[in-house]
């Protein structure tokens, strides 16, 4: 697994995530109106060569195979 980078919710997502993945982040992000994000952050990490996208929620995007599967946190 290679490091990737974090970042603020709703600031630019990197740009070298496929657009599936950038459009869940938005989607999640969306979802999240209302509730105080300032302390979240997203993490990408790369595992064998495909994004892995986590809130620090415990939310993920993976992505594989030119599908996006979202694992929703249980908390």
């Amino acid at each position: 697994m290679q490091m990737g980078t974090r970042w603020a919710v709703g600031a630019e997502a990197p740009a070298r995530l496929p657009q599936l993945v950038v459009d869940a982040v938005k989607a999640i992000e969306v979802d999240l109106e209302g509730i105080d994000t300032s302390l979240l952050r997203w993490t990408l990490t790369w595992l064998e060569g495909n994004p892995v996208v986590e809130l620090d929620d415990g939310t993920v995007i993976r992505y594989s195979g030119g599908e996006v599967v979202i694992v929703a946190s249980t908390d």
